[in-house]
């Protein structure tokens, strides 16, 4: 006959103590068990580093390559190195630890720069974002110039970053598009057929009129993250680019967020995103 189990028995998901109680000729005896740790640790160095917000992971190899990471005081240069809880890295000198994930949606204005940092002093997009978000090392996913306005997503999670931006992956995004005067149907099949520019040449995914509105106005899907390439595309054909809003970018839509104003992805959002 099959024995019962005990009820003290440790469930799934359930930790088990890490102290076990022994009897010694009428007294206790507590026996400290060794901690077990987690499965992903012991933790690459460049994944610790990106979880830290620091870099990607790719990003993250090559400033291990350059000499500027630490690991107990050691200078560590190899490829694939891995590293405990308890032990100290720093990045330049400074202390760094692997902090929460954090994703937040902007619906960016004109006249603010897509950095962290500008040089000049100019307006940044970090100016936009509040506290308790603003006080992890959150970064923006790509670049919106200074001029286009619309969806930002900004994050501390390097891995998640590189991937939206990896070619690859053909992560979409959505802009409407005000023009100086109304684009010839032509033009329209000429973008929609794919155009050589000076760096190669672009394929859109979709673009049409905005309906009910003139026909200086345009939607237009692309998943290309060359530097400025809406509005070169536009520009190519001899047109000037009055207004550019992105209003979708990976599935996020700015939809019920007033500009300049932020919020924090949810759960069912970033998890969407990591399936992508």
């Amino acid at each position: 006959m099959k024995s019962r189990k005990s009820s003290r028995e440790t469930r799934p998901g359930q930790r088990k103590s890490s102290k076990r109680t022994w009897s010694n000729a009428g007294k206790k005896v507590v026996v400290k068990k060794k901690k077990q740790l987690s499965p992903e640790w012991p933790m690459r160095l460049n994944k610790y580093l990106a979880h830290a917000g620091i870099a990607s992971r790719r990003g993250a190899d090559e400033l291990i390559r350059n000499g500027t990471v630490t690991v107990n005081g050691e200078v560590i240069t190899e490829m694939g190195f891995k590293v405990n809880p308890d032990d100290e890295v720093r990045f330049g000198g400074q202390l760094i630890r692997p902090e929460k994930k954090v994703y937040v949606l902007l619906n960016k204005p004109k006249n603010y720069i897509t950095t962290t940092k500008d040089e000049r002093n100019r307006k940044t997009v970090m100016d936009l974002v509040s506290e308790p978000a603003k006080k992890y090392r959150i970064f923006p996913v790509g670049r919106l110039d200074r001029k286009t306005t619309g969806v930002l997503l900004l994050t501390n999670d390097g891995e998640l970053a590189e991937k939206l931006l990896h070619p690859k992956n053909k992560v979409e995004k959505i802009y409407h598009v005000v023009l100086d005067r109304n684009l010839k149907q032509s033009d329209l099949q000429k973008i929609r057929e794919g155009l050589k520019l000076s760096d190669g040449p672009i394929y859109v995914d979709d673009i049409s009129y905005i309906k009910g509105a003139p026909h200086s106005e345009v939607g237009i899907k692309i998943h290309s993250g060359r530097n400025r390439i809406v509005r070169r595309i536009f520009e190519h054909l001899g047109y000037d680019v009055k207004k550019l809003d992105r209003v979708m970018f990976a599935g996020l839509s700015k939809k019920g967020l007033e500009r300049g104003k932020w919020r924090y992805l949810s759960d069912r959002e970033v998890n969407f995103l990591k399936m992508l």
